[in-house]
């Protein structure tokens, strides 16, 4: 099977950066429009020009529900319909539990798992309406094991897979396939918050991958025959175990 995504319109959030900027030039050049969901206005504008007319920007703010609220409203006047939403913004937090800031915790929290939440039900009707859809949500490798250097990261994560799975029993009855995608560490922005010296070890053992890794595991993912639902990936760089 091919790889095509023409005639498609993919939503992703943290699409100004990192793994969702990858994906999204991923999804484009399969032929799909894409949504890119971002705070940062002033760089989608940008990343619009730079990508062409089907990299579309739409300014949200994750963790404001008014502007989630908006958020599907704005996707159907914008490009008409929604075929896949892939939830990938988050935030990392790492180091150790007790040096942590519980705020920060607080906010990290709504951002990988709260706003996961609201944006999903926010696309979902949309979805059930038209008999057929893809969600697809970045977690992590942190999901699928307790890593001890990030507890609070890692929390968030195993949250993030058991709802992956419960709305995917949900919803296959309206032909909606729910997914996720669980990288090791990627070079991304997020690593920039790992302790340094977890940082200087990993890139000197080359624990990193490139995030278009990610993108190319996305555009797979949505490719399939919809006969076939792809659960769970989990990618990691050759160097690295846990």
């Amino acid at each position: 099977m091919g790889q095509d995504l023409s005639g498609k319109v993919i939503a992703i959030t943290g699409a100004a950066s990192g793994i969702g900027l990858a994906c999204a030039k991923a999804c484009l050049s399969s032929g799909a429009r894409v949504v890119l969901v971002d705070y940062a206005e002033d760089r989608l504008n940008n990343l619009s020009l730079e990508l062409g007319a089907n990299a579309i920007p739409l300014v949200v703010n994750l963790t404001d529900p008014k502007s989630v609220a908006g958020m599907m409203p704005a996707i159907l006047d914008k490009a008409g319909q929604l075929d896949a939403f892939h939830a990938n913004a988050g935030a990392y937090i790492g180091g150790d539990f007790t040096d942590g800031d519980p705020d920060a915790f607080d906010r990290m929290l709504n951002l990988n798992v709260n706003a996961v939440f609201r944006t999903v039900h926010a696309v979902l009707p949309h979805m059930i309406e038209r008999g057929t859809g893809d969600i697809i949500v970045t977690s992590s490798v942190a999901g699928h094991t307790a890593v001890p250097w990030e507890p609070i990261y890692t929390a968030s994560k195993h949250a993030v897979q058991a709802f992956v799975h419960a709305l995917r029993r949900q919803v296959a009855k309206h032909g909606i396939r729910v997914g996720a995608i669980a990288p090791g560490p990627v070079l991304t922005p997020l690593v920039e918050d790992w302790p340094k010296e977890n940082l200087d070890r990993a890139i000197a053992a080359g624990t990193l991958f490139d995030p278009k890794e990610v993108a190319e595991v996305l555009v797979f993912m949505l490719t399939r025959s919809r006969t076939v639902t792809i659960r769970d990936v989990v990618i990691l760089p050759a160097n690295f175990d846990i």
